[in-house]
């Protein structure tokens, strides 16, 4: 029997230090949609944490979401949806209602049009107060860009000239036009941020 589990690199070493920061802002009970799932490993340690809550997984790639069902399948957990078919620049979504948001290294893994369709469809989606979770690097405007994330930045235009860091200023623009908080920022490893925005 074929095995479709993907595995992703930095999941091991960034699962733990996003789960301590997801503790602090998810809610108790609810439906955590994930955005750009990817390998699925993450949507499994998370929901194995937080058995209350119901995480529904999402990605535009077909190998991805064959990979989530398969790592949820193996989990044998109850509280983790079908992966569904999700392209953040591409509207309607395919769910109406969402208690959190999670974005997990898809900001600068996509074009820009990914992040707008991000935060215009999460506010139609979750309710005041709820968080929209974003996590990965970002270029900061006075603060010193390490060298692994400059080269970092190159090799992911090298792969698609849309893809790149992205200036943190203007995913804070775009969030204030749609109608989010201004973010609580942490320092995260390997010069990684979580930022978290909140629905107005």
């Amino acid at each position: 029997m074929t095995d479709h589990r993907l595995y992703a690199p930095a999941v091991p070493r960034n699962r733990g230090p996003i789960l301590d920061v997801l503790r602090s802002i998810l809610p108790a009970k609810g439906l955590v949609l994930e955005i750009a799932s990817g390998s699925g490993e993450h949507a499994v340690h998370f929901a194995a944490a937080f058995p209350g809550l119901t995480f529904q997984p999402s990605d535009p790639d077909e190998k991805a979401r064959a990979s989530i069902d398969a790592w949820a399948a193996a989990s044998g957990l109850p509280n983790i949806k079908p992966a569904v078919a999700l392209d953040a620049s591409r509207p309607p979504w395919p769910l109406s209602w969402a208690d959190a948001i999670l974005c997990v290294n898809m900001v600068h893994i996509s074009p820009w049009a990914a992040t707008i369709g991000l935060f215009h469809q999460a506010y139609d989606i979750l309710p005041p107060g709820a968080p929209l979770y974003l996590y990965g690097a970002y270029l900061r405007a006075g603060v010193e860009t390490a060298e692994s994330n400059l080269a970092f930045d190159a090799w992911l235009k090298g792969q698609n000239p849309e893809w790149g860091l992205r200036d943190l200023d203007e995913v804070v623009a775009l969030a204030r036009e749609n109608e989010f908080s201004e973010p609580q920022i942490i320092e995260m490893p390997a010069n990684n941020l979580s930022v978290i925005f909140r629905r107005i």
